[in-house]
């Protein structure tokens, strides 16, 4: 008796190839569009997978299934939908997207679609890489225990970071955050840079790879998506900044990943959920967003045995500096190994960088550092918070010296406080440079 089942799998096995692909190309038509996507019938494919689409000019443009209704799969253009026209064609063209990598990245600037920007040839490039990562196994994970020199000296020695860490950088608008992680992707301890520069100012991308990364641009990689990429397009460049750091962990590598900024990131993600009809929550913020986020942070971190690891630097961009009552910035906070708080105040009075001491955190620090060290550290962050706290009544000359024993010192060690945060933007602190200065606070060894 024929096993019609088994026959069948053994055609389409068969029709499928031992790549794994079609052999017989199956073609949709695109029926209508809603705003950023197309609907298209007469083909099936998982979501996300690349669909190439046959514009009206007779090139083909790629999209990406986002979503499926009853006879049609939801199709988002990485490059918009004009020169799209109604019948249009549309076939699948790869159920798992997976760019190539190589060390042919390194020193190169290209876009969300792997295409180089800096007028160089195609970087020379081999190994696949699946575009979403591959999972760790959060047991295999190596722990935590090694200081990650970032260069800067308040970093060092107050919110000392450990390789394999995930932080987050937030500020608002004009406070000074990319020239802080300028700063760091400069200085950084790391094989290699890895930058992903989500939904930036074209204007932007030039200056910070000419300005700030430098002498270090031989070991960075630059995935560039600017604020008139598409919303695809900037999830898309994310990711595969992502996918980068990724690889190069797996070659045994150390990688600083920079990611500015995680916010737009998000906002990508929202035009997305929003226009496959998925219901606003929090302040427009479809909930998978919020999924989104937490998976593509999980991304980073150290490797398992024998592997590298991947220290993630994440700006969030706070509007109107509500660092309570943004959902990203909130949600960031949850899911991060610490943060990074940038103040508009000391900013503006012209103290860089404006690291705000007292709303920072490290959470693996006290596993990183001597005890002296970490006891340093949280006397500075006590002192510095009491100064903060009544320096309206020392401004108005309503104090007395004498009355708090702990805001006397915190005055007479603020000069000696604001030196050790104090960095000029040229000028690279090492760990041991920023431990030795904490100690002299106090006077002690360190």
């Amino acid at each position: 008796m024929i096993d019609i089942d088994r026959v069948r799998a053994l055609t389409a096995e068969r029709v499928r190839g031992a790549a794994g692909r079609d052999l017989v190309r199956r073609y949709g038509r695109i029926t209508r569009s809603n705003g950023e996507v197309l609907h298209a019938s007469g083909i099936r494919a998982p979501i996300g997978s690349r669909c190439l689409i046959e514009a009206e000019d007779g090139s083909q443009l790629a999209g990406e299934v986002v979503g499926f209704e009853p006879g049609s799969l939801l199709v988002m253009p990485e490059q918009g939908n004009r020169g799209i026209t109604r019948g249009a064609r549309v076939f699948v063209a790869d159920r798992a997207p997976a760019p190539l990598m190589g060390p042919g990245l390194l020193g190169r600037v290209v876009d969300s679609r792997g295409v180089a920007l800096d007028g160089r040839p195609p970087p020379v490039v081999a190994t696949p890489w699946p575009l979403l990562g591959i999972t760790v196994n959060p047991m295999a994970r190596a722990r935590i225990e090694q200081v990650f020199d970032c260069g800067v000296g308040a970093v060092n020695a107050l919110l000392t970071l450990g390789r394999g860490m995930r932080v987050g950088l937030f500020a608002g608008s004009g406070v000074g955050k990319t020239t802080l992680l300028g700063m760091m992707a400069r200085h950084a301890a790391a094989d290699v840079v890895v930058v992903g520069m989500i939904g930036e100012r074209g204007r932007e991308i030039r200056e910070f790879i000419e300005d700030h990364l430098a002498a270090s641009r031989k070991r960075a990689v630059v995935v560039a998506s600017p604020a008139d990429d598409t919303a695809l397009g900037r999830v898309h460049g994310a990711y595969r900044a992502a996918a980068i750091a990724e690889y190069f962990r797996d070659q045994g590598q150390h990688v600083l990943l920079v990611v500015d900024s995680l916010t737009r990131l998000a906002m990508a993600l929202r035009e997305i959920g929003l226009a496959v009809g998925e219901p606003p929550a929090t302040k427009g913020y479809p909930p998978s967003v919020f999924g989104a986020l937490s998976a593509f942070v999980e991304r980073a971190g150290n490797g398992a045995k024998g592997q590298g690891s991947i220290t993630a630097l994440y700006t969030v961009l706070v509007e109107g500096d509500d660092h309570l009552g943004d959902p990203v910035a909130d949600t960031a906070r949850a899911v991060l190994d610490g943060h990074i708080v940038l103040s508009r105040a000391l900013s503006e009075a012209g103290l860089f960088p404006p690291i705000d001491v007292v709303a920072s955190l490290s959470r693996p620090m006290r596993g990183l550092v001597t005890p002296a060290h970490d006891r340093q550290a949280a006397r500075v962050r006590a002192l510095w918070a009491r100064r903060q706290e009544k320096q309206d009544i020392i401004d108005l000359g309503a104090y007395v010296t004498g009355r708090d024993p702990l805001l006397d010192e915190a005055i007479r060690r603020g000069p000696a406080l604001e030196a050790l945060v104090r960095q000029d933007v040229d000028e690279r602190v090492s760990f041991a440079a920023a431990e030795t200065a904490l100690a002299a606070v106090f006077g002690e060894a360190p």
